[in-house]
């Protein structure tokens, strides 16, 4: 009795954690997915010459808000006259 409830536990434990590695495979694609985009991104704003004298904070929140889809402008204004 006590060896039909150990394999019984067994099993169920398996089943869930099959069942939590397959709920984690979409998750994984999209972090990775938004890692690139960062990585790049980040790589075309140190490209970008107007951008040369923002510190690394201020790259990566911008980064950070463009991967999110928080920058609404076609282009970037780096002149507060241009506002």
């Amino acid at each position: 009795m006590n060896d039909s409830l150990q394999k019984a536990f067994f099993a169920v434990i398996a089943l869930s954690l099959s069942c939590i590695a397959i709920e984690l495979v979409p998750v994984s694609r999209q972090a990775a997915y938004w890692n690139r985009c960062l990585d790049s991104t980040l790589v075309w704003i140190d490209e970008a010459p107007d951008l040369n004298q923002w510190s690394a904070t201020a790259k990566e929140s911008l980064a950070v808000g463009v991967c999110n889809g928080a920058v609404y402008e076609p282009r970037l204004i780096t002149d507060k006259s241009q506002l």
